[in-house]
């Protein structure tokens, strides 16, 4: 029982190690908390037909929402250097969403180096969906739109 939980504890630690908490928009990450966009404002924007409606990009391996790009994982260099070649076809002053949503913000491999290439491209009016904990609980299960 003893040797049981050692090695519990010792299998968490290791993950732990692995994956460290960087919190919602950390100092470590290249958003700031008013790059966020929260689940509920974006849904509003796509189900409201007279609202202006941002790029929206997927760029993990997650459901596509209504109306984004799917790009594939940003963590996977060909894809990045695709979501690149898509943004400089556009103004740097368009309004643009990326998402993830395949695991918490902590954990995504993809969210960091997608939103630094909006940054390093200069986009102005960039934003990341507020997935803190992964797109089924915090978009599907609440019901908002997916692509058909």
């Amino acid at each position: 029982m003893i040797l049981s939980i050692i090695a519990v504890f010792i299998t968490f630690s290791t993950f732990a190690q692995q994956f460290p908490n960087k919190g919602l928009a950390g100092t470590n990450d290249p958003w700031s908390k008013n790059q966020l966009i929260q689940p509920s404002q974006l849904a509003g924007l796509i189900n409201n037909p007279k609202a202006a409606k941002p790029l929206i990009f997927n760029i993990g391996v997650v459901e596509d929402i209504k109306g984004a790009k799917n790009m594939g994982a940003a963590s996977e260099k060909e894809n990045l250097e695709r979501f690149k070649k898509a943004l400089t076809k556009l103004p740097k002053t368009t309004p643009v969403v990326v998402y993830c949503g395949c695991c918490p913000f902590e954990k995504c491999p993809n969210i960091r180096p997608a939103f630094k290439a909006l940054q390093s491209g200069g986009f102005t009016k960039a934003h990341l969906l507020n997935l803190p904990t992964n797109i089924k609980v915090d978009w599907i299960n609440k019901g908002y739109p997916l692509a058909k």
